[in-house]
C-alpha cells in the first residue's frame, strides 16, 4: 500500500466517522486481525480526532466484555468474519469489508478536526496483573515526544524497513506503527 493510498484510505474513513459523530476525546474500537484495514482503521480514528481503542480478536471474551463495559464505546470497526467472536455491545459495529463502497463514497482529503496535544490519542488496556484491566489513556502530545525522540535519537529514512511485530493491544505497537511512517519508512505488518 503505498503512502498516498494509505491516506487517501485513512481520510474516508476519517470523514465517514465523522459524519457519525466521532470527534477529539471519542473512543472507537478496533476490533480486527492484523491487516492492512487495522492500519487504515488506526489512522482514521485519530484523523477523525477520535481516539482508538484495540481490542483484540485473541483476547478471552470475558476480558473484552470487561474492556467494551468499561470504555463504553459508540463505534466498534471490525470485519464481517470476526462479528461473532465480539461480545455483546451497545456500540455500533462496523464491518469495514462489508462497508467498504460507502466508505469509498467519502472525500480523500485531510479532514479538519480541532484536536489538540492534550487530546486523548489511544487507550490501551493494562494486562491486568493487579486484578482487572485498566485503561491507560495516552494523549497525541505523549506519542509525538516518544516519536520526535525515537526519530532524533535512530534517525530512519526512506530507505529503512521495520517490522511491526507486536500485538497492536500492547503499547510497543504504537511506535512500531507511527515512527516508520513519521520517517516514510517502509512498514511491515
Amino acid at each position: 500500500l503505498t503512502y498516498q493510498a494509505l491516506n487517501n484510505k485513512a481520510n474516508q474513513l476519517a470523514h465517514y466517522l465523522q459524519s457519525q459523530g466521532v470527534k477529539p476525546e471519542w473512543l472507537v474500537g478496533i476490533f480486527l486481525e492484523r491487516c492492512l484495514e487495522m492500519l487504515i482503521s488506526l489512522l482514521g480514528v485519530l484523523k477523525a480526532g477520535g481516539a482508538y481503542l484495540p481490542l483484540d480478536p485473541d483476547y478471552p471474551t470475558a476480558r473484552l466484555a470487561f474492556m467494551l463495559e468499561d470504555a463504553q464505546l459508540p463505534i466498534v470497526l471490525t470485519q464481517s468474519g470476526l462479528t461473532d467472536k465480539l461480545p455483546n455491545t451497545t456500540a455500533t459495529k462496523v464491518c469495514l469489508d462489508i462497508e467498504a463502497a460507502t466508505l469509498s463514497r467519502f472525500h480523500a482529503e485531510n479532514p479538519n478536526t480541532d484536536i489538540h496535544p492534550w487530546n486523548l490519542a489511544y487507550v490501551i488496556y493494562t494486562s491486568g496483573s493487579t486484578g482487572q484491566p485498566k485503561g491507560a489513556m495516552n494523549p497525541h502530545q505523549g506519542i509525538c515526544n516518544r516519536l520526535l525522540w525515537m526519530q532524533k535519537t535512530f534517525q530512519l529514512t526512506n530507505t529503512d524497513c521495520v517490522l511491526q511485530k507486536a500485538p497492536f493491544s500492547f503499547d510497543v505497537s504504537v511506535w512500531e506503527f507511527f515512527w516508520p511512517l513519521l520517517a516514510g519508512a517502509r512498514l511491515v505488518t
